[in-house]
């Protein structure tokens, strides 16, 4: 004889899922909540041996070290943009300098950097490029 449906948990429900019993018969484990708690404790303990700490200060120096990865991992991403953001510079001015070099200039001018541009960047992204540029130099130029 089937057993009767189970009404499913309401929306919004802040009970923990606890071992349960699965299809099989097996138990499913509860999933663990990442922390730094353990090491926070060791540091601890080197430093104060005969010191302990609240679940609400561990809460605490967890959500900080949480904030100081996050920072860290933030700065490391824009080092890494910058480098980009740098070296397509690089690429651009070297190759308008090649530019004016290979027509007797000796000035780079927009026209240089515009061509340098349309060289070294793919299809649409040279032409967004271009007309981003070019609408800098506008509003450069109209606000002197």
């Amino acid at each position: 004889m089937p057993e009767p449906a189970k009404s499913a948990p309401k929306k919004g429900s802040k009970k923990a899922v606890t071992k349960t019993a699965a299809k099989g018969g097996k138990k499913r484990r509860k999933s663990r909540k990442e922390s730094y708690a353990i090491y926070v404790y060791k540091v601890l303990k080197q430093v104060h041996p005969d010191t302990g700490i609240s679940s609400k200060a561990m809460g605490i120096m967890n959500s900080f070290v949480n904030d100081i990865f996050e920072r860290i991992a933030g700065e490391s991403a824009m080092g890494i943009m910058n480098s980009f953001v740098n070296d397509i510079f690089e690429r651009i001015a070297g190759e308008a300098s090649r530019l004016a070099h290979y027509n007797k200039r000796s000035t780079i001018t927009s026209r240089e950097i515009q061509t340098a541009v349309r060289l070294l960047l793919p299809g649409e992204l040279a032409k967004h490029a271009v007309s981003e540029g070019t609408k800098a130099v506008t509003k450069y130029t109209s606000s002197k």
